[in-house]
């Protein structure tokens, strides 16, 4: 038998796997490495050394960028992007390395890191636009994002001040990346916008090298583009002047339920087709939040303290629905009344063939809710394939609702999750009358953005995975537009395969944003998969880019 030095394999470094094996699934660790993904790809799997794991195949970088410039400023990042140019390298652009679509990598590719551009968190009491631009009118309070920093960060800096921050819920994201130039949703977007929208003004750096100035009197059609027609394709974004809001109190309400048993599968999707039912209404009462359900969880959802019904019932339940919302600037028992409509319809199955558990806190600011029930960092590291559709009040309303959730639900064998993203109306719908937002339109109109994710064990062959990817795009994204044809996806979690992504991902200001990508970057420096341009280039099978003729 040929040893792993014979098929070209280099022998495990026992020691650095088992620290690199310890570390995988945390954030931090990830973030700290040029390479580091919080959902890898498949090219190096993680090895568990101490468990007696050994390399069974070549590892390589896959489409790992080659090479990294850890930039600190605006000129590292001009002589990177000419360099890129003139020896027709392939560029990407990275911040913390949270992206799901394999935006920020790129087979033989030169990488720029935008994580040690530090610039600073600057407090503005009152907003002052750069050369004092007429049309922005904006009189708040305001933050200069300088550089590569989290919205840990930035939140903190917020909290200290008594205002708000809109950022993502996950405190590790990056402030400038695609997150903002996607879109970005977070706890706080229902009341204040999406993230793409809090943005006043912001610097970049072009395809030539220049460092400019994007507001709405300077290249306002390239501040249309990066404040939601998505990142790592205009240009790098150095630095963001964003929205500060006054603090509030806020109410949070905490739901679950899990069936008693299998055999009430039935009133269990019932029941999560009612609270989806629910949501506009409750979305125009001032609820949002996040929440999760499956039939098979690969881990616990639902957790059950003590409950009893003529005796213990399961301490868990892998099979289950649970989410936290909040309405801001009311009481506790203000929130009760918003869900009072839902919780009678929930008693009926209460005890009787449903598990179900409800309950309410107050926090006196917006700060102390992100830390207790928003701001937790999750474990990472896995692949996963993944799809979304954007779901406005027809298609929650819908009678066809209950159908498409238990397409999207699948067997017990799949451990689909589905993830519930209940931050649309409110300022995210006002926002759609802001002529210099690029976020797709389908936003506007929108109350949940739906996500549903499927994944697999490290190492898997490429043909589960491919069967896997398939089983998104082809039943489960395709069983959500279905239901809700006229609306799109959000870019960032989207369904990376999906075929229509520029309709889907950019709806009607894909034509628009397709004209400033030629205007600032006509050689196409700049590439991305599904991103705007990128529909000008091919993929070999090699990995080499290949531009469409």
């Amino acid at each position: 038998m040929e040893q792993p030095e014979q098929l070209g394999l280099r022998k495990a470094d026992p020691e650095s796997c088992e620290s690199v094996d310890a570390h995988w699934t945390n954030q931090a660790f990830q973030a700290s490495t040029a390479i580091g993904l919080s959902y890898p790809t498949e090219s190096c799997p993680v090895l568990n050394i101490t468990a007696g794991q050994q390399p069974t195949q070549s590892c390589t970088l896959g489409d790992q960028p080659v090479y990294t410039v850890n930039a600190t400023d605006a000129a590292e990042v001009t002589k990177s992007i000419q360099f890129a140019r003139k020896n027709n390298i392939r560029l990407v652009i990275r911040d913390t390395g949270h992206d799901l679509l394999r935006r920020s990598t790129g087979y033989g590719s030169l990488q720029i890191w935008i994580k040690y551009v530090r610039q600073g968190i600057d407090f503005q009491a009152t907003f002052t636009p750069t050369q004092k631009c007429s049309k922005s009118t904006w009189t708040g309070s305001a933050f200069r994002i300088g550089g590569g920093y989290t919205w840990s960060d930035v939140l903190g800096e917020a909290a200290s001040r008594g205002v708000i921050v809109v950022g993502g819920g996950t405190p590790s994201v990056g402030c400038l990346g695609g997150w903002m130039q996607g879109g970005g949703h977070g706890p706080a977007v229902h009341d204040f916008g999406l993230g793409a929208d809090q943005v006043l003004e912001a610097q970049v750096v072009l395809a030539n090298g220049q460092l400019v100035t994007a507001n709405p009197c300077q290249h306002s059609d390239l501040f249309f583009a990066i404040r939601g027609g998505g990142g790592g394709t205009y240009g790098v974004v150095l630095s963001t002047t964003v929205k500060a809001h006054a603090t509030v109190k806020v109410a949070a309400q905490q739901l679950s339920f899990a069936p008693l048993n299998s055999s009430y599968m039935r009133d269990f999707m019932k029941a999560v087709s009612l609270v989806h039912n629910a949501y506009p209404d409750l979305s125009d009462k001032g609820m949002s939040g996040y929440g999760s359900w499956s039939v098979a969880s690969p881990t616990p959802l639902v957790y059950n303290y003590n409950y009893t019904l003529g005796g213990p019932i399961a301490a868990n339940f892998t099979t289950g629905f649970t989410h936290t919302v909040a309405v801001f600037g009311k009481t506790a028992k203000e929130a009760e009344t918003i869900f009072a409509p839902v919780t009678a319809q929930l008693a009926d199955f209460d005890g009787r063939s449903l598990f179900v558990n409800i309950t309410y806190s107050s926090f006196p600011i917006y700060a102390a809710y992100y830390t207790a029930l928003s701001g937790i960092e999750s474990p990472i590291g896995s692949s996963a394939a993944l799809g979304s559709r954007l779901l406005d009040r027809k298609a929650l309303t819908s009678p066809k609702l209950n159908e498409t959730l238990y397409a999207i639900a699948g067997t017990n064998e799949e451990f689909t999750s589905i993830n519930i993203v209940f931050v649309g109306g409110g300022q995210v719908a006002r926002d759609g009358a802001d002529p210099c937002s690029g976020v797709n339109p389908a936003w506007r109109t929108s109350y949940v953005h739906n996500i549903v994710a499927r994944g697999w064990a490290p190492g898997a062959d490429e043909a589960t995975r491919n069967a896997v990817y398939s089983d998104i795009t082809n039943v489960k994204v395709r069983a959500m537009k279905e239901l809700a044809p006229d609306t799109g996806a959000y870019m960032n979690e989207g369904d990376r395969f999906d075929t229509e992504y520029l309709q889907d991902f950019y709806g009607q200001h894909a034509t628009k944003l397709s004209a400033i990508k030629k205007k600032y970057d006509p050689s196409g420096v700049f590439y991305c998969p599904t991103c705007i341009g990128s529909d000008s280039w091919q993929q070999d099978s090699t990995g080499h880019l290949c531009q469409v003729k």
